[in-house]
């Protein structure tokens, strides 16, 4: 914490605290809680403290005039990605990946509450049939393939995979021919784009489950935030098409059907938020694929307006670990895969940060 110098002038108001001084952590945040399933904290005594908490330091609701607009955006911490007791849990090269994640970025909130003006996190939002769930493919002997298969556009065309019947029923009248030169042109697409192959994960993050819900950790910092800056902090929901899978929070991965139809469209709003504001902060799982992909297009948005808006972002390092598929070998062990892309973020302008280094001190940061 930095300690403020007394005031020499004992007849004028002290000013507690200044909006870029370093926190202490409120006696209500114990670590331990990152790795506890289903953790729930207590909303009514975190608005409490909170709002105590922003008295005694002297912190003004987000948004006074002049202020600086510095968005703090989390991805995807929930509760099937950031236990071990989720259905994908990015545990990362140590095993604890996610848990220390959580931690980690549950404290850069709350030493930074006073620099922080927005804090948005999102939320991957599935459903039992989606075109990267077993359920929606047969494979040749008619039953659903297993979660972790790849699936290739050639593997379709020559029939090892095809459409579900019961997946029919996302696109009445459009026929099952139509679903089977679909997956095909879909697979192909993922390809000419350079984006990873369709790949069938474990059902997670279901709407209602316990999974989908934030780790109990973000949560608490989440609203100890919101009320401590009388600032509202609305999740971003994402993935829910049965067509496409959506890593990124501002676009699914595929658009357009091979006749034109429309499968999913940009977050055009969004986009717009992250792009007016001074700085975004971005933390979150999986650094190797909803992060990556997510920043991949804030990229290319900002490539598109300007360049120079590049330096407005800062990626927290520490507070994201890759997907390692355990006994799944090299190929699916990709942490090499998401610091290739951290360092292809910093060649393009943007900063990789670490969360122990107060936010003053980061590169080109104003608070």
């Amino acid at each position: 914490m930095v300690v403020l110098p007394k005031n020499p002038n004992p007849t004028q108001k002290e000013d507690i605290m200044s909006p870029v001084t370093t926190l202490p952590l409120p006696p209500s945040y114990d670590s331990a809680h990152a790795a506890e399933w289903g953790y729930t904290p207590d909303t009514g005594a975190i608005a409490k403290l909170a709002a105590k908490w922003a008295a005694d330091h002297g912190l003004e609701p987000a948004g006074a005039p002049d202020s600086r607009n510095n968005h703090l955006l989390i991805i995807d911490a929930q509760n099937d990605f950031t236990n071990p007791n989720g259905t994908l849990y990015v545990g990362g090269r140590s095993g604890s990946g996610a848990i220390d994640d959580c931690a980690r970025t549950a404290e850069l909130i709350y030493r930074n509450l006073g620099v922080f003006s927005h804090v948005t996190p999102t939320l991957d939002t599935h459903y039992p049939f989606q075109i990267f769930t077993p359920s929606f493919w047969v494979d040749s002997s008619g039953s659903n393939p297993d979660a972790h298969t790849i699936i290739t556009a050639d593997q379709v065309l020559r029939g090892e995979y095809t459409v579900a019947p019961a997946a029919v029923q996302f696109a009445p009248g459009k026929g099952y021919l139509w679903f089977q030169q679909y997956v095909e042109h879909y697979c192909r697409q993922l390809e000419a784009d350079g984006k990873y192959a369709l790949y069938l994960w474990p059902y997670h993050c279901q709407l209602g489950s316990v999974g989908h819900a934030l780790n109990g950790t973000i949560q608490e910092a989440v609203n100890f935030f919101a009320f401590a800056r009388s600032r509202q902090t609305a999740p971003q929901v994402k993935g829910g098409s049965p067509f496409t899978e959506n890593y990124s929070v501002l676009g699914p991965e595929v658009q357009v059907a091979q006749d034109g139809t429309s499968v999913g469209q940009a977050n055009t709003r969004f986009i717009d938020t992250l792009l007016s504001a001074d700085t975004v902060t971005i933390a979150g799982q999986a650094a190797s694929h909803c992060v990556k992909s997510t920043i991949d297009d804030l990229l290319s948005q900002i490539q598109a307006k300007d360049p120079e808006l590049a330096k407005k972002v800062y990626i927290v390092r520490d507070c994201m670990s890759a997907v390692v598929i355990p006994g799944g070998g090299p190929d699916l062990d990709y942490t090499d895969r998401a610091n290739q892309a951290l360092d292809r973020f910093a060649d393009a302008g943007m900063h990789v940060v670490e969360s122990t280094t107060p936010m003053t001190n980061w590169p080109d940061f104003k608070a």
